[in-house]
């Protein structure tokens, strides 16, 4: 009788970190793409209206053509959602959430990427630095050493798409916090380009290091445009 209840414990045990591990991962990446894109169709309609508010052009007057000008979002607090990342290496249905904060209760069990407070925001000079799990709750992240040299690590906002390219992998201490420098690694050097830092748990189920992956800005494309090609790269 005591084998058989502890049999039935052994079960349970092992279906729920099933759950945890495999299934629960699914059920969340799932409907946090799902809430994403629900964001992101949000941003698109509130555009769209503008655009139908906005007075109609004179067709006969020649438009002059006016340089993008890259907008920088304000450092959103915790937890506060502000953008959607896409990196098309990580499969067609990837997209996920970015809040404010790097906290686990806050933005990235609930949320899933955040971004460290005290580095710029996407199309800002300097190191724009993010955080992801790569295991467990949808684990954004999960994927990042599959990255290859070029990849594109798209982030959406309400203004449009920034468009970074991915350069190199590196792996370091848990207190490395000067992969978070405005040129990374570098103390006391001053940012002379944009940067993409992402940051995760190395190696996965362990917190013995930490998994770094860095991309250098490349395009920012107005939602007037519409969605950039880089979006779909690689994707059949």
């Amino acid at each position: 009788m005591i084998g058989e209840v502890l049999i039935t414990v052994g079960v349970v045990a092992l279906l729920y970190v099933a759950w945890q591990l495999w299934l629960g991962d699914l059920i969340y990446a799932s409907e946090r793409a799902a809430e994403a894109r629900s964001l992101s169709e949000q941003w698109q309609e509130e555009f769209d209206a503008s655009q139908s508010a906005a007075p109609t052009p004179d067709p006969t007057e020649t438009p002059t053509p006016a340089a993008v000008e890259i907008p920088v979002l304000a450092v959103p607090g915790d937890g506060e959602v502000f953008g959607t990342m896409y990196v098309p290496r990580f499969g067609a249905d990837y997209a996920v959430a970015m809040a404010g904060g790097v906290t686990r209760a806050k933005t990235l069990d609930p949320i899933g990427v955040g971004h460290y407070s005290s580095t710029p925001m996407p199309g800002a000079e300097g190191n724009v630095s993010v955080a992801g799990h790569r295991t467990t709750f949808g684990k954004p992240f999960n994927q990042i050493a599959n990255l290859r040299l070029g990849d594109a690590i798209v982030i959406e906002t309400q203004d449009g798409w920034y468009t970074y390219r991915f350069r190199t992998l590196e792996y370091v201490t848990p207190d490395a916090g000067d992969v978070l420098l405005p040129v990374p690694q570098q103390q006391g050097a001053a940012a002379n380009g944009s940067y993409l830092t992402m940051t995760s748990c190395s190696p996965m189920y362990a917190m013995t290091e930490r998994i770094i992956a860095y991309s250098v800005f490349d395009t920012f494309t107005p939602r007037a445009d519409g969605p950039p090609a880089s979006l779909t790269e690689g994707l059949t």
